[in-house]
């Protein structure tokens, strides 16, 4: 199964003082030798928008190249409202993105996975698939 793989856990495969060998950064490397991530044009933005310099951004920009996004449609969007007016109508918070990201995964049956806990929310009100680290 494909996985879009949300920005928390790029963040961490990014970061300087990141731990090689923690479970998050494990799992990402044997998803993409698989090819299963999928890159949607959203995360692609927030990943590329926490560089400061042109040179780091350029050299990640070619590195996020393997992965092509996948197609955005505007049924996603109308879906990613429904998930936010219900999720919103329990009280719970989420982004635009992150409910787009919901909607893709539903629309195209993929997993999303993520270090952020507000998922685990959302899927309580969501029928979304988390993926867990094997």
């Amino acid at each position: 199964m494909k996985v879009i793989v949300d920005t928390s856990v790029w963040s961490l495969a990014l970061r300087r003082d990141k731990q090689e060998f923690s479970a998050p950064l494990k799992e990402l490397r044997h998803m993409i030798y698989d090819h299963r991530v999928q890159m949607i044009g959203p995360i692609r933005q927030e990943i590329l928008s926490s560089i400061r310099s042109e040179s780091e951004f350029k050299k990640l920009q070619k590195h996020l190249e393997s992965f092509p996004d996948l197609p955005v449609l505007t049924e996603d969007y109308v879906t990613a409202a429904k998930y936010f007016n219900r999720c919103r109508s329990k009280g719970i918070q989420g982004s635009n993105t992150d409910f787009l990201i919901c909607a893709m995964a539903v629309r195209n049956k993929f997993s999303i996975y993520t270090t952020d806990k507000d998922f685990d929310l959302f899927s309580k009100h969501i029928d979304i698939v988390l993926h867990k680290a094997e």
